[in-house]
């Protein structure tokens, strides 16, 4: 179980927060909504639930930009499960892999 204190991980430094934070949707949600256990059966439920927070929240691409630039590998950020996310981080790896090429 992670601990979250107005959606930001408590192993994750104050000093990190941006001012993003205070408009977040999920700042009213229970945060243990983005965070469920697993990602078959049930958790599938609780993932889409929590991405339709993300989807009426105002800074949704500084969340998961946020999220990205921090590592966050757990819950859901930006709208995006951690499934998705690795996904991404593996497109732009070989985007850029693909860029250092093109360039040498």
């Amino acid at each position: 179980m992670k601990i979250v204190t107005f959606g930001r991980r408590a192993d994750v430094p104050a000093t990190a927060t941006s001012d993003w934070r205070a408009s977040a949707s999920c700042s009213t949600e229970d945060p243990e909504l983005f965070f469920p256990i697993g990602t078959t059966g049930p958790a599938l439920l609780q993932i889409e639930e929590a991405k339709a927070v993300c989807r009426r929240c105002p800074v949704m691409e500084e969340c998961l930009d946020w999220a990205m630039d921090n590592g966050l590998d757990d819950g859901v950020w930006g709208g995006l499960s951690e499934e998705e996310r690795r996904t991404l981080r593996r497109r732009q790896a070989r985007a850029r892999a693909a860029q250092k090429r093109a360039t040498a």
